[in-house]
C-alpha cells in the first residue's frame, strides 16, 4: 500500500514519538509536537501508538490510498473529505482503493495528524522515523508526487464512532518554573505579568512570542550551555522565546523558565496571532 501525496500543503512531514536521548551527541528529540494528537490517530486505525504518521501544518493536503485501509485525522479542526464524501475527525475511516483523501486548511489550532492503517514506513534514524528540520535527520518535508509506503496492518480499527480530544482555544496560558538564568534579568516576574502573541516566524524548533520584553540586569553574553525541551530563552531584543520539538541542544542566550511539559501541547497547536500567558510561581 502507498500513500501518494498530491498536495502536501506549507508544511508537512513524518513523524513519530520522537528520538529523545541524544543531546549529548547534538540531536534533538523530534517527534510530533501534539503527541497525544499522534497517538489518538494511531489507536483509532488500529497502530501501535508510536508508529510514524503525517503532521500537516496548517493545511490544505490531499493523497490518494492505493489500497482499501483505514485513516484517522486528529489534531487541528479543519474539513476532511474520503473518496469525495465529508468524514468525521478524531474517528476511523474507512478507505476504499484509489480514494482521494482531503483536508482542509485548519480553523482551529495549528497542527493537524493523519495516521493510516500499518503506519508510513521510513529508514528509521536513531530509533525514530521523526523528519528533524533543524538537523536534517528522517525522511524529507513531504513534497507534492511522493509516493510514502504504507506497513502491514498489525490490528483492528478502534470500535468508536468518535473519540474526544481537548478543545482548542485561541488563548494559551502555559505553566513554569523558573530557569536558571532568571537572575540575569531585572524584571524576570514581566514575563508572567504580561501577554504574548505568537509570531509567525514560528516553527518546529521554537514558538517565538511578540509582547512584553525583558530586560537584562547583566550585561554581556553566557557561553553556550544545554537547552531543554520548554526551555523559555530571551535574546538580545528581550522578545521570549519558547523551544519545541526540533530545538537546539545547546545555545548561549539565558535561559529564564521552562514550561511545564504538559503544556506544550497547547503551544503546538497555537497559531500566529494567538495569545500566549505564562503562570508560574512568584520568584
Amino acid at each position: 500500500m502507498t500513500l501518494v501525496v498530491d498536495a502536501a500543503g506549507p508544511l508537512t512531514t513524518v513523524q513519530d514519538l520522537g528520538r529523545p536521548g541524544y543531546a549529548h551527541l547534538g540531536v534533538p528529540r523530534s517527534g510530533a509536537l501534539d503527541q497525544p494528537a499522534l497517538i489518538l490517530a494511531n489507536r483509532l486505525v488500529g497502530n501501535d501508538p508510536g508508529a510514524a504518521g503525517l503532521e500537516i501544518t496548517l493545511g490544505p493536503f490531499a493523497a490518494t490510498l492505493t489500497a482499501a485501509g483505514t485513516v484517522a485525522l486528529t489534531g487541528a479542526a479543519a474539513s476532511l473529505r474520503v473518496g469525495g464524501r465529508p468524514a468525521a475527525l478524531n474517528a476511523p475511516v474507512a478507505v476504499r482503493a484509489g480514494d482521494r483523501i482531503e483536508i482542509g486548511p485548519a480553523v482551529l489550532g495549528l497542527r493537524g495528524y493523519l495516521a493510516v492503517s500499518g503506519g508510513l514506513q521510513a529508514a528509521a534514524v536513531l530509533g525514530s522515523k521523526s523528519t528533524d528540520t533543524l538537523s536534517a535527520l528522517g525522511p524529507a518535508v513531504v513534497r507534492n508526487g511522493d509516493r510514502l509506503p504504507i506497513g502491514p496492518r498489525s490490528g483492528a480499527p478502534a470500535a468508536v464512532d468518535v473519540a474526544p480530544r481537548p478543545w482548542l482555544g485561541r488563548d494559551v496560558t502555559l505553566r513554569i518554573t523558573w530557569g536558571p538564568r532568571a537572575d540575569r534579568f531585572a524584571d524576570a516576574q514581566v514575563l508572567t505579568q504580561g501577554r504574548y502573541r505568537i509570531d509567525p516566524r514560528s516553527n518546529r524548533i521554537g514558538a517565538r512570542l511578540v509582547g512584553p520584553g525583558l530586560t537584562r540586569a547583566v550585561a554581556g553574553e553566557l557561553p553556550s550551555e544545554g537547552i531543554v525541551l520548554g526551555a523559555v530563552q530571551v535574546p538580545a531584543d528581550g522578545q521570549p522565546l519558547v523551544f519545541l520539538a526540533d530545538h537546539p541542544t545547546t545555545g548561549g542566550y539565558p535561559v529564564v523558565a521552562v514550561v511545564d511539559p504538559r503544556d506544550l501541547v497547547l503551544l503546538a497547536q497555537a497559531r500566529p496571532g494567538d495569545t500566549v500567558r505564562f503562570h508560574g510561581p512568584e520568584q
